[in-house]
């Protein structure tokens, strides 16, 4: 049975949490407090982590940043905080998704599903499969990154977008198509998401982000994972 770590202060809240995914075949641990949640989310190794933003003694963004330090579990993060700062700030921590307060229970299951799934499909391939780009290289069986040789360190929804675009070269994809795509759900306007994983992976991918040269932006149109086989 899978288990599912609710880092979560407000009890009530939690515990529907808990109700829906344990009616859901999952088993769920529970931390009121950001300083056992994170030491939970280090120490033991989830299937997901939900992450509220606003916790006593650490907070949600801290946690995240420290768990990405060390492991690649799915994060879903939640917070009543509806301003885009937080979203952007905390999908660019690394965390996979940010819902905002108050959802639908059955949504957040739906997403918890979703997440873990797509996590076990790119870790749990069996495919030889390398991506060789330039000074590039991807392997997605092992769920690595290499760049001159020196492996990057990328979290899970920028390894699956990067993956999707380098699996795809020559071809623009709008925004909201790649976040259908990596997400799986309709974009509903929340290009930022897209936007801010972009951004990190040509951190991290790029000699000179400020000048793509694996993942270019079309303008008026997405992105483009270049084909320098062709250049």
């Amino acid at each position: 049975m899978k288990e599912i770590l609710i880092i979560e202060d407000d009890a009530s809240i939690a515990e529907l949490e808990r109700d829906y995914l344990e009616a859901s075949d999952f088993q769920v641990t529970i931390a009121a407090d950001g300083a056992k949640g994170q030491e939970l989310a280090l120490s033991k190794d989830f299937a997901l982590i939900i992450l509220d933003l606003m916790l006593p003694h650490v907070d949600g963004f801290a946690i995240c940043r420290a768990v990405r330090r060390e492991k690649d579990t799915p994060i879903l993060m939640v917070s009543a905080r509806r301003e885009d700062v937080d979203k952007v700030r905390g999908l660019g921590l690394g965390a996979d998704d940010y819902m905002v307060k108050p959802f639908s229970p059955a949504e957040l299951v739906a997403r918890v599903r979703a997440h873990i799934a797509r996590f076990e499909r790119l870790t749990g391939s069996q495919e030889a499969e390398v991506l060789l780009q330039g000074a590039l290289e991807i392997r997605p069986a092992e769920h690595r990154v290499f760049v001159e040789g020196r492996e990057v360190n990328l979290a899970n929804k920028e390894f699956e977008l990067l993956l999707f675009l380098a699996r795809h070269p020559g071809l623009v994809f709008s925004r909201d198509v790649l976040y259908e795509k990596i997400w799986g759900q309709e974009a509903m306007g929340d290009t930022a998401t897209v936007m801010v994983h972009v951004g990190r992976i040509r951190e991290k991918i790029e000699p000179h982000p400020e000048k793509p040269i694996y993942i270019e932006t079309v303008w008026g149109a997405g992105y483009r994972f270049t084909d320098l086989s062709k250049r």
